[in-house]
């Protein structure tokens, strides 16, 4: 049973992360990004601290990794979040801050090899030249839509929010490799809220309380910022930074899935195409290698 859950969590974890793009386009037209980010990490901690006691999880004493966790929030959950909602509350269309997002594996890798010492092996490389490929054919009919919204601004927003989940994934591993992971979690909450709290004050809290916006805001609550996000520490924890990474490939695929059944969006064959190529990619870097060719140097 265990090595079911483990090979299903990260076709979930895929699942569940990719219904952000949904929760997010229900919700965004009823309250400000900050606002509604501000609401979504508030309303999760409560939730998340009855969890934590009632599973008796082993808090964090320390004040230093407390800090860890905090900052880990700060880039997993404010900074990325933030940068990606507000770029399209400022009008990106959301397939051309995909495709920006769709840079996040390189990044991690990238980092993680620097950081870590996790070897960048030439399936590493090979994977993530093909995922790369793939998402542009996923993403490129969205293209001719992009019309206003994309500037220097909104670029940089979006670049910014990479950068910060690429490092932060990589911190979590390097910094917070053992710490209860619902403590873990909660704490890094209060550390996106240090990021959106103050940023909110800069819009005027003005929020609909429509069905879509609750239903959007418990969504993007519950099954993405505690099942989704529990989900990629357990596999942040248990593989390589360069492996998880690679999920995020799938993710834009899934989205394009999930609006053709839900939205009517239309599936092109180079869509298709690119999907299979994206598939392959992640196979390919979550490929075990022989025991003779560890995956990380000694160092990592």
């Amino acid at each position: 049973m265990q090595k079911i859950l483990i090979i299903c969590a990260p076709i979930f974890f895929v699942l569940l992360w990719s219904t952000g793009f949904i929760g997010s386009k229900l919700g965004a037209p009823y309250a400000e990004p900050m606002v509604f980010l501000s609401l979504r990490f508030l309303l999760v901690l409560p939730f998340l601290g009855l969890i934590g006691l009632f599973a008796k999880a082993d808090w964090p004493r320390s004040p230093k990794m407390i800090a860890h966790c905090i900052v880990t929030g700060m880039l997993v959950h404010g900074i990325y979040l933030g940068g990606v909602f507000w770029a399209i509350d400022q009008g990106m269309p959301a397939g051309s801050s995909a495709i920006i997002v769709g840079l996040q594996p390189v990044l991690t890798t990238l980092t993680a090899a620097l950081i870590l010492g996790e070897r960048v092996l030439t399936k590493h490389m090979l994977g993530l030249a093909v995922g790369g490929l793939g998402l542009v054919l996923v993403l490129s009919p969205k293209l001719g839509q992009a019309g206003s919204g994309i500037d220097a601004v909104t670029i940089a927003s979006v670049l910014a929010a990479v950068i910060a989940i690429s490092l932060g994934t990589v911190y979590q591993k390097r910094f917070v490799p053992q710490t209860d992971l619902l403590a873990a979690t909660l704490w890094q909450y209060i550390g996106a809220l240090v990021v959106t709290v103050p940023l909110a004050f800069l819009e005027d809290w003005t929020v609909v309380w429509s069905g879509e916006f609750v239903f959007a805001l418990l969504w993007l609550t519950f099954v993405l910022s505690i099942g989704a996000i529990l989900l990629l520490m357990v596999l942040i924890r248990q593989g390589a930074v360069s492996e998880v990474a690679s999920l995020f490939y799938l993710v834009p695929v899934a989205t394009a899935i999930e609006g053709y059944f839900l939205f009517g969006e239309t599936l092109t064959l180079l869509q298709m195409l690119g999907m299979a190529l994206v598939v392959c990619a992640v196979l390919l870097i979550r490929l075990r290698l022989r025991k003779s060719e560890p995956l990380k140097t000694a160092s990592g």
